[in-house]
Formats: C-alpha cells, sequence, structure tokens
C-alpha cells in the first residue's frame, strides 16, 4: 500500500511539473505578443554524439595547420588573362622580371536572349518543312540554363517565388508570376519518373531503412509527408493520413495492388482477426485485387465491415503485395517506436529510447541521482553497441544481451524511473535486433535530418495549394537529398535532365551501385 501511494504522489507530482512547464511555455507566448523577451533557449544534449571515439590525432586536425593547408586557386580554372603594366613611368635599364599572379574570382550575371531562326521551305508537293528547335528546350521560350537556375534557387535555396521572381526581373528576364510557376511544377513527369523509381531501388539494393513522418500542410488542412531512407538515398511522399496502411502503400514502391497470400494471412491471424473473417479471406478464390475499389468491393462481398476488422485485412493485403518483392522479406525498418512503422524486421531509435528517462522530472535529489546514473549506463551501453557493429561475434552478443537485461531489470528509487525501464525491457527484440544485424543504424537521425528539408520549407512557404506543387515537393525533395548522398552535384544534375542530356545515370542506378546488395545479409 505505502508504494502504491508514493507511485500515486510521484505520478501526481510529475503531472504538477509538466502543468507547470506548459504554463511557463504560455507565459513566453504573452510575453512575444506584448513585445517583451522570453526565456533562453538552451542548447540540446550531445550525449549521442560523445560515443563516438575521439580522434588520436589531436592538435593536428587544426585547420590552421600549415603543413596540411591546400592552395586556394590550384583547382580554380583561368577563364580570362589580363596584363596589368606599372602606371608611373620607368626609368630607363628597368628590366621585365615576368609577372606576380593574383587570381580574382568573379561570376557573370546578365540575360542572354536568343533568337532561334527556324528555316521553313515548301517543297514540290505543296508541303512543308520547318526546322526543329535543340534538344530540351522542348517548345519553351526560357531556356535550360535559366529552368534549371530557377529549379535550383527554390528547391535548394528555399528562395519563395515572389523573391525569385523579383530577382529574375531585376536581372532583366521578361517572366510572370504564373510563367514562374508553371516552370516550377509542370513538365516534370521524367522527375517524377526517377523520383518512383528511386524507392525501388533503395529497397532492392539495401537491406535496411529508416523512417519518420512530420506535418506538411496541403489546400489549407493538416497533412503528413513520410521519409524512407538511409545513408544512400532519401524518398518523400505526403499524404493525408499517417497510419500503417499508409506506410505499407508506400512500401508496395508503386504497386497499387492488393493480395491476399500466407504472409498477409499470418499478419491478420497475428493481429487477431476474428477467425470467421480469416476464414472468409482464406477461402475465396479471388487472392490478387488490381487497386483500391476492387479491395473494398470485396470485402463488402463478404460481409466484413466493421472498421477495425476492414483495417486488420487491409493492411494484411497491402503486406502481402509488398512481400512480392524479395527483397522486403529481410528488409529492417528502423523508426522511432511509431505504431505505424512496427512491420517487418523493426527496429527502434536508441536515442528516441532515452528519451524517456531523460525527459523524466526528478523530484528531490535521490531521483535527480538515479536518472543521472541510468542516462551514464544507457550511452555506455549504447558505445558497446556501436563497437560491436564494428567487429560482431558471438561472444560479445550474448554479453550485451545480459548487460541489456540488468540494465533494464534494476531498481531505483524513482517509481516512474522503474517503470519506464520495464517498458523499454519489452523492447528487447527492437532494441537489440542490431545484434542480429549489424550492418543497421541504431537512430533514426538520419531521417530526422533529411526532414528538416520539410520543416524550414513548411516555415519559409508554409503549405501547398495544388497536388502537382505537392507532388513537386516530394520529387524535387527526394532527389536533392539522393543527389547529396551520392555525392552528385544538384546543380549540373538539374542542367543535365532539363538539358535531356543524361549524361549524368540515374539515380536509381548509382544507388544500386554504392548500396550494398541487400542478399548480401
Amino acid at each position: 500500500m505505502v508504494k502504491g501511494l508514493i507511485g500515486i504522489i510521484e505520478q501526481l507530482s510529475d503531472t504538477v511539473e509538466r502543468q507547470q512547464e506548459e504554463i511557463t511555455l504560455l507565459k513566453d507566448e504573452i510575453n512575444v505578443l506584448k513585445g517583451q523577451k522570453k526565456r533562453p533557449k538552451f542548447k540540446p544534449s550531445k550525449l549521442d554524439t560523445n560515443t563516438d571515439e575521439k580522434s588520436d590525432q589531436g592538435s593536428t586536425d587544426n585547420k590552421r595547420s600549415g603543413s596540411t593547408k591546400r592552395s586556394k586557386n590550384q583547382t580554380l580554372t583561368i577563364h580570362q588573362d589580363n596584363i596589368v603594366q606599372p602606371e608611373q613611368p620607368l626609368p630607363i635599364g628597368a628590366r621585365f622580371k615576368g609577372y606576380r599572379d593574383f587570381v580574382v574570382q568573379e561570376l557573370e550575371i546578365q540575360s542572354c536572349n536568343v533568337r532561334y531562326r527556324l528555316a521553313c521551305y515548301l517543297l514540290p508537293d505543296g508541303s512543308t518543312v520547318t526546322a526543329t528547335l535543340p534538344n530540351g528546350l522542348a517548345g519553351q521560350h526560357f531556356g535550360t540554363r535559366l529552368r534549371s537556375y530557377i529549379l535550383y534557387q527554390y528547391h535548394q535555396c528555399q528562395v519563395t517565388q515572389p523573391l525569385l521572381l523579383e530577382q529574375l526581373r531585376e536581372w532583366g528576364i521578361d517572366i510572370s508570376s504564373g510563367q514562374l510557376n508553371r516552370l516550377l511544377t509542370e513538365n516534370h513527369d521524367d522527375l517524377h519518373e526517377e523520383k518512383a523509381e528511386l524507392l525501388a531501388a533503395g529497397l532492392q539494393s539495401t537491406g535496411y531503412i529508416t523512417t519518420d513522418d512530420t506535418g506538411a500542410r496541403h489546400q489549407g488542412k493538416n497533412g503528413f509527408v513520410t521519409h524512407i531512407g538511409n545513408e544512400w538515398f532519401a524518398w518523400f511522399q505526403s499524404s493525408d493520413r499517417k497510419n500503417r496502411i499508409n506506410f505499407l502503400s508506400l512500401l508496395r514502391a508503386g504497386n497499387k495492388g492488393y493480395q491476399v497470400n500466407t504472409c498477409a494471412l499470418n499478419y491478420m491471424a497475428t493481429n487477431k482477426l476474428p477467425a470467421p473473417q480469416l476464414a472468409l479471406l482464406a477461402n475465396t478464390p479471388v487472392t490478387n485485387f488490381g487497386c483500391e475499389e476492387e479491395w473494398s468491393a470485396h470485402l463488402v462481398q463478404l460481409g466484413i465491415v466493421v472498421k477495425r476488422h476492414i483495417q486488420i485485412a487491409t493492411e494484411g493485403a497491402l503486406l502481402g503485395c509488398a512481400s512480392e518483392n524479395e527483397a522486403l522479406g529481410k528488409l529492417a525498418v528502423i523508426s522511432d517506436g511509431a505504431g505505424q512503422f512496427k512491420v517487418l524486421q523493426h527496429g527502434l531509435c536508441w536515442v528516441h529510447a532515452e528519451r524517456l528517462v531523460h525527459k523524466l522530472i526528478p523530484l528531490n535529489e535521490g531521483h535527480r541521482e538515479d536518472i543521472a546514473q541510468v542516462r551514464d549506463e544507457i550511452w555506455s551501453f549504447y558505445k558497446e553497441l556501436k563497437e560491436y557493429k564494428k567487429q560482431p561475434c558471438d561472444t560479445k552478443k550474448s554479453a550485451l544481451s545480459k548487460e541489456f537485461d540488468r540494465l533494464f531489470t534494476q531498481k531505483t528509487r524513482y517509481e516512474l524511473l522503474n517503470q519506464q525501464l520495464k517498458r523499454l525491457n519489452k523492447l528487447k527484440s527492437s532494441l537489440l535486433l542490431v545484434l542480429e544485424r549489424p550492418e543497421i543504424p541504431i537512430h533514426t537521425n538520419g531521417s530526422e535530418n533529411d526532414l528538416r528539408e520539410q520543416v524550414k520549407r513548411r516555415k519559409v512557404s508554409g503549405g501547398t495549394r495544388s497536388d502537382l506543387g505537392r507532388q513537386c515537393r516530394d520529387t524535387f525533395s527526394s532527389l536533392k537529398k539522393t543527389c547529396r548522398k551520392l555525392g552528385v552535384s544538384f546543380w549540373k544534375y538539374l542542367n543535365d535532365r532539363i538539358s535531356q542530356s543524361n549524361v549524368i545515370p540515374s539515380l536509381g542506378s548509382l544507388v544500386i551501385q554504392k548500396a550494398h546488395p541487400a542478399s548480401a545479409y
């Protein structure tokens, strides 16, 4: 009884502390509205980075060390030489001793209007022949370099349309706001297709992905954008919902079908679909459905109309369709623990797991000491997992499993801390998936960094207003982030695709070349 009362008191105290924090945040907002200052922000913890081994080079890494400093001009291409003579008259007997080079980097910005005079010929039969425009123009009144620049400024540099329009007009480009919007959103079918192929290539060639989502408003309503990727590619897709049905739909990588197979039926049974409904789905002669409408009609025909039953059956059918891709059989999905991502071989992010302990509010000095001790032990264990990834072996694997049990079954003086440790202990299989798959990451930092692109866009430009604009936002974010990960210049990539030169290989093929094949694991 005493322990139960202590637990209730701690929970109430924790609630009061959190309410006090919320009141303080509301006071800050009121102060801002009044034109006053709010509380200063403190830098986030760097405990995760502190688990990385420090370099042994010491002071040799200093950028000011002159021994390794490269010449700033050694990689520059000289486009023009200007010879400058001394201004004052030279006395008799002065001898020329050569030149002292001084390199100046400059940028030329000017409009360049080209008039193509297409020759027309009248043939003897009365028909006419007219010359065609160079490849890449495609009937556009704006050149390939200008269109690439507009896309680069908007998507890479986060320049808004009004500012970009003002800039172009100041440089002598005669363009309207409607024309600018069309250049940003229309005639990008090839890029949309390349973005779609990117996910299929990433899932096919890599044995793991990290995933996360964030808010993305569309047409004045709250929406979401989901990120899927790893160190080789990044892929974004916006939707009106964020649930497991949506995530499994994305994993189909462009396939719109639903399939009832062994994988689907096992999923339905595991998620406790009632036996009568499960039997109806298992005994139906039709197992493949081409679209959502066909699948919905099939469920109605079978009499499956309860919302929960429809959800479980749909999730299973989507997973069954996705399982046709053999690479997904070994795919590890690393997430922050959100329920919609708990499919296939699911791994949890250790940074988010530790955050459950970090967010606890100590009520006395004993609680503060226990939280600090547990956090130190968690980060020490995290460092050991990093070492295991470098040199995995069965001995380390067994020792780490036992250490996990000891760490997350210990009892402290803080009841809420004990409950969090108990909660994390139940997630052992997901937190220690790295012991079975040493190649997978143990955090989702990559996904969170990639999603900052969407967050910045949301802060700068708000939401999208058209479906085409929403699609372009996802496409160019995916292509830009993937180019950066593959070491491809996004500026050169845009010029290559807009001019239809296609010298740069497709990003999907580059991902396949650089990523480790999933069959190797």
